[in-house]
């Protein structure tokens, strides 16, 4: 089964939160409420070091991905 490389998680335990779950390597879930990341894989130091530069980019993707399905569920 493939996955879109971002998903929207909701729960009603977190009725403030907004995540947002990115499904390819590096794989994180964000809170674009507070912005807390919670990230799915282990990393080595090598690793880490590519992760800090990629990071960023892979926040502003994910909060590009939110707005655009915001967006799209507002058009209905």
């Amino acid at each position: 089964m493939s996955f879109p490389k971002f998903l929207l998680g909701d729960n009603t335990d977190y009725p403030e939160a907004i995540f947002v779950v990115h499904t390819e390597f590096p794989r994180f879930i964000i809170n674009l409420a507070n912005d807390e990341v919670e990230w799915l894989e282990e990393f080595d130091q090598h690793d880490q070091k590519e992760l800090e530069s990629e990071a960023e980019n892979l926040f502003k993707a994910a909060n590009d991905f939110y707005d655009r399905e915001i967006e799209r569920y507002d058009k209905e």
